[in-house]
């Protein structure tokens, strides 16, 4: 991080209520980065793991991040917390295509 670059205090909960990659981040670092730490720094032992960043989704205020933003571009609101740490959501959700069980590789049907 470059001196003088805006830092912001963020985790991120899981879907269980464990948090993951709580840490000081810059506004200018992008999305994709980010999900890069958290698949990184993912507890092990968990039944659903993401294998990249792809499986991730990143929820602020009721939306989701793009991977091609800046933390500051997404527009992080801080609203009146006194300890200014955010809490933003992760959500693994595999690609569809990995997860199509069931179906026959023969176009026949036995």
């Amino acid at each position: 991080m470059a001196e003088g670059e805006e830092l912001i205090e963020l985790k991120f909960r899981t879907n269980d209520g464990t948090d993951v990659a709580c840490s000081t981040y810059a506004l200018s670092m992008n999305v994709a980065t980010l999900k890069r730490k958290i698949v990184a720094e993912w507890p092990q032992g968990k039944t659903v793991t993401p294998k990249s960043i792809n499986d991730l989704k990143i929820i602020h205020a009721g939306k989701v991040m793009e991977n091609n933003k800046t933390l500051a571009d997404s527009r992080i609101t801080f609203g009146d917390l006194p300890a200014g740490v955010i809490t933003m959501h992760v959500i693994v959700q595999p690609d569809i295509a990995k997860n199509k069980s069931g179906l026959s590789s023969s176009p026949y049907i036995l």
